[in-house]
């Protein structure tokens, strides 16, 4: 059986690339190559959604 993959974009690490300008997630491929318009944000696993 193959392994599967991570739908997370790259070697995130608990980061979520975000742009400055639109406010849309990017990608962490996105994040390096614009450093001046994208932010990291941390992924919070402990937070939960309310019903």
């Amino acid at each position: 059986m193959a392994a599967k993959r991570s739908s997370s974009s790259g070697s995130g690490g608990g980061k979520r690339g975000r742009s400055a300008i639109t406010g849309r997630f990017v990608k962490q491929s996105t994040v390096r190559r614009h450093p001046a318009t994208t932010v990291n944000e941390r992924a919070d696993s402990k937070a939960k959604k309310h019903k």
